[in-house]
């Protein structure tokens, strides 16, 4: 058993609430640690160290701010193992897709060493007569991230790595299911040279978010989580004067057109529909297939695929496919909603609700499931189910196929598979989907290109990382100068033009 405070002021400290929530160990079930949940008072103690020490880091130049993420970038390779251990212990992934995301979120930081960069601003010489005139791109001052639990090494690292490299102070408010892997990244960017309270990590439940959301000190909050909390904090951040990007749910298909390579179709709807238990904003949950004939072709070829996948404890390494979903809660909804998908008539083809891994029968465990047969007014189709269940909505042909995703709600990502490069990019250019993937299952961009969906996926005009993380931590300033030399004696009462 151990226990998980706060990381304020540069260390770890005790949680002082009284209050505080299991930690669990997904494979088994079992009770493994505790972790503090903060009052208002100790979210108000970070605000008040991160603000102290915030007019300083934003004096520090860009390079000298780069070199803290180079030898963060360094720390990140370092304890590349441990990191994805201490992940997998809490989150129940396997260790190698927890390796994944630590390196994306490492990528993210590789990508703010540019900040130099990407802080410049614009300066016009001569734009009026004796007129100069330049922009300025400074920090915020404070700002905030509440980030979920199934990445929890990769997103805080969207978050604050921009943000701080940009020259503000953070608070991060983590999942309280796998909170460890957070207060480790805090003490890494402690060892690479960063001040202390630029960095601080609050644990805590709606109680903390709430908190943040209120802060008068607060200039900003990043989110990421389902549709509904992400409207919600949207709606109070922004009435309460904040800026805000919050992140939602998702529903992503992907379009199998008659010319696709099947047997890459099929493996990359494997990978991308059961990879970490579905437990992903960016899995494929719904496979499109177009026409009778193709469908035909991927429900015989994916059936095998789905059960022969391997399933258990993130410490048989490279030896299964997929762990358990990280609560109870969790398993007990992707259960129902599978449950409900029968009742609506649905054709079960792979049928995984009643798998027991022997030696883990108290697990957090759901088998693979593969539906045939689904349409879109099936709350299976609807939902997003975040577990190992994959949906095939058959299409009769393309204009079918893409109204699919045109229509639903959400508009995180997409994918079609096709050798035929018309109907790719008429796809690309129509489909209302802020990332799309092109025979690519999961199109998560690189870290110089900016991430987020469209519809009720996001709420925000920025999106994380790229040059939109770095706009959305700064504003700009403009000066427009004119010194003695070039002033005309008397008052102006006109506004002043170029002319």
């Amino acid at each position: 058993m151990y226990d998980i405070g706060h990381f304020i002021g540069g260390k770890r400290v005790a949680g002082k609430s009284g209050r505080s929530a299991e930690i669990f160990n997904p494979a088994t079930g079992e009770v493994q640690g505790s972790v503090a949940l903060a009052s208002n008072e100790e979210l108000r103690a970070a605000v008040e160290n991160a603000k102290a020490a915030q007019p300083a880091w934003a004096a520090t130049n860009p390079q000298r701010r780069a070199r803290v993420m180079m030898k963060f970038v360094d720390l990140l390779n370092r304890d590349m193992d441990k990191l994805a251990e201490a992940l997998s212990k809490e989150h129940g992934k396997t260790f190698p897709d927890a390796k994944g995301d630590v390196q994306r979120g490492l990528e993210v930081a590789e990508f703010c060493i540019a900040a130099p960069q990407m802080l410049k601003g614009e300066f016009s010489e001569g734009a009026g007569p004796g007129i100069d005139i330049y922009s300025i791109r400074q920090p915020l001052g404070v700002v905030a991230g509440i980030t979920p639990f199934n990445f929890p090494a990769m997103i805080p690292m969207w978050k604050f790595c921009p943000a701080i490299a940009a020259g503000n102070a953070f608070i991060l408010k983590p999942s309280e299911r796998d909170p460890s892997v957070p207060m480790m990244l805090a003490e890494l960017m402690m060892e690479a040279g960063l001040p202390a309270g630029i960095l601080n990590v609050v644990n805590g439940d709606k109680g903390a978010v709430d908190a943040i959301l209120d802060d008068p000190d607060i200039e900003a909050v990043g989110f990421v989580g389902s549709t509904a909390i992400a409207k919600y904090i949207y709606g109070r951040g922004c009435s309460n004067g904040k800026r805000v990007q919050a992140f939602g749910g998702a529903k992503n298909h992907m379009i199998i057109m008659p010319d696709a390579d099947m047997d890459k179709a099929v493996d990359a709807l494997i990978g991308a529909g059961y990879g970490a238990a579905g437990e992903r904003c960016m899995a494929v949950s719904v496979a499109v297939p177009v026409g009778e004939e193709t469908a035909d072709r991927l429900i015989e070829k994916l059936i095998p695929k789905v059960e022969a996948l391997k399933i258990g404890p993130w410490t048989a390494g490279n030896d299964v496919d997929f762990g358990p979903l990280v609560t109870r809660e969790a398993q007990k909804r992707v259960l129902g909603l599978v449950d409900r998908g029968v009742e609506e008539g649905a054709k079960l083809v792979v049928d995984g609700r009643n798998f027991k891994m022997q030696g883990y029968e108290d697990g957090f465990f759901v088998g693979a499931c593969l539906f045939d047969g689904v349409t879109k007014d099936m709350d299976i189709y609807k939902t997003e189910i975040f577990g190992p269940v994959l949906s095939v909505a058959r299409a009769k042909d393309y204009e079918d196929a893409l109204d699919l995703p045109m229509s639903h709600e959400y508009g995180n990502g997409v994918a079609i598979f096709t050798r035929d490069g018309d109907a790719a990019r008429d796809f690309a250019s129509r489909i209302n989907i802020g990332m799309v993937g092109v025979n690519v299952p999961i199109p998560v961009p690189l870290a110089y290109y900016t991430f987020g969906g469209w519809k009720a996926s996001g709420f925000g005009d920025l999106n994380q990382h790229g040059a939109d993380g770095f706009r959305f931590y700064t504003r700009t300033k403009t000066v427009t100068s004119r010194w003695p030399s070039g002033i005309k004696d008397g008052a102006e009462f006109s506004i002043p033009t170029m002319k």
